[in-house]
């Protein structure tokens, strides 16, 4: 039993080259994301070019939300020679990675003046095959180990992430200011041989094949085909979920909608909130870098320790009640002088709630995911994740508004609740299954 295990089996996770080896993959994966979103953003701008052009290429991102129409071709379709080589998940994973540094070598080549429909068309191009990236990674991550380690995956996943969006954020300003905006994309496009190297490296996890097509279809027409390719590949995944699940999948669903909400609502504000308080720039970077940092990696790995020691359920109670708790603090900050040492104090709160909550939640989801169909699944529940929670931060500014920042935070905190009942309703369920199934 996970509980059973002591501190140090536990903290020995970490040591595990699998697990280690999402350090690279995290990296590789959060390279290319703000390099299609801030960064360019901050290069269009730095450029000369209007804001109401700017800001179109925020659709850049719908990408990353759409990313479950072509899951299921990940999940079935092989690459020629590539998947032979390298086995389905390691092929996909480097054509993504390739596709991402010719996108990034186009966006450093074009000129913003004379060519901004090229960069545009890159930049789509990059977030495709990140966002195909991202598919790739969270599959094999699923395949490599057990539940109870995917929490620790998904913390070293996050380490090498933020650490990315690190080198592509201040990185690429850095390299801009000193050698120019092309120098910076080209640059970036180099560090993408982490990916490469690591992909080339690892071991091709076992996966359950569904490429049954062939013997299924093999005496009827193309219009049959078709559609039992479709019900294969699209539908399958769905109905699979809700054979193992029930009728508790409709609540596990609902769940995932909710269970960032408060997160992402009260996010949505935040920077706006520190510099009405008085805060300069200056102050809210380097308390967001180093503050913010360190405690979302370090409530990651916590958020991993845990789900090895505990098992999924209460570290997922945990980060949602943490996630809602700290919005109230932002409401005691809403009410108090400007200070920073509160300030510090806050962010680094909700960092770690949210470092927290956040692997044990991909672990979590990760759980729910059939070997045959981790892809598709997995993208599924990513997208469900982010959406509602987007469209609800999208009335932040209309509530701080009407009301200010103090009941927006209690407001940021009750969203969290019905994240909170749920879990502790599927909590209920498990338990009540388990006695059901002990019983003669």
């Amino acid at each position: 039993m996970t509980g059973n295990k002591n501190w140090r089996s536990v903290f020995s996770v970490y040591f595990q080259p699998k697990v280690r080896s999402m350090i690279f993959l995290g990296f590789s994966a959060g390279l290319p994301f703000l390099l299609v979103f801030s960064t360019l953003s901050a290069w269009l701008r730095d450029e000369g070019v209007e804001r109401s052009v700017i800001g179109f290429f925020s659709w850049v991102g719908v990408t990353y939300s759409i990313k479950i129409f072509w899951a299921p071709v990940i999940d079935r379709v092989s690459l020629p020679f590539l998947t032979q080589l390298l086995g389905k998940r390691r092929s996909w994973m480097l054509f993504a990675q390739m596709g991402v540094v010719a996108g990034l070598l186009g966006m450093g080549g074009s000129n913003p003046h004379e060519e901004l429909q090229n960069i545009a068309f890159f930049a789509v191009w990059v977030a495709f095959c990140s966002a195909t990236q991202d598919i790739v990674i969270d599959a094999y991550r699923i395949e490599s180990v057990q539940s109870e380690y995917q929490g620790a995956m998904a913390a070293t996943y996050v380490l090498g992430y933020r650490i990315a969006l690190l080198m592509s954020g201040a990185g690429a300003f850095y390299i801009a200011d000193y050698a120019g905006w092309k120098a910076a994309y080209f640059v970036m496009a180099i560090a993408m041989v982490i990916g490469f190297a690591t992909t080339l490296l690892l071991k091709e996890p076992e996966h359950k094949s569904i490429n049954q097509v062939d013997s299924i279809t093999k005496h009827k027409n193309m219009w049959q085909r078709l559609s039992t390719g479709f019900m294969l590949a699209i539908l399958n995944p769905f109905i699979d979920f809700f054979d193992r699940n029930g009728k508790v999948g409709l609540l596990i669903l609902l769940l995932i909608a909710v269970y960032k909400m408060s997160d992402i609502t009260m996010g949505v504000m935040a920077n706006p909130f520190y510099l009405d308080l008085g805060f300069s720039k200056k102050e809210i970077a380097e308390i967001s870098k180093i503050f913010g940092f360190m405690m979302t990696i370090i409530g990651a790995a916590l958020g991993g320790l845990l789900v090895v020691r505990y098992g999924i359920m209460r570290p997922l109670l945990l980060g949602a009640v943490m996630v809602a708790t700290t919005n109230l603090l932002f409401a005691l900050l809403a009410i108090s002088a400007p200070n920073l040492l509160l300030l510090a104090s806050v962010i680094s709160a909700d960092n770690l709630s949210g470092g927290i909550a956040t692997s044990v939640f991909i672990a979590y989801l990760s759980s729910l995911t059939s070997s045959a169909y981790t892809a598709t699944q997995y993208a599924l529940f990513s997208s469900l994740m982010t959406l509602p929670a987007q469209l609800l931060g999208g009335f932040s500014g209309i509530v701080v508004d009407h009301y200010g920042y103090t009941v927006f935070f209690v407001y940021a905190s009750i969203v969290g609740l019905p994240a909170i009942a749920l879990v502790l309703l599927l909590m209920h369920y498990q338990k009540e299954s388990k006695i059901c199934d002990h019983n003669p």
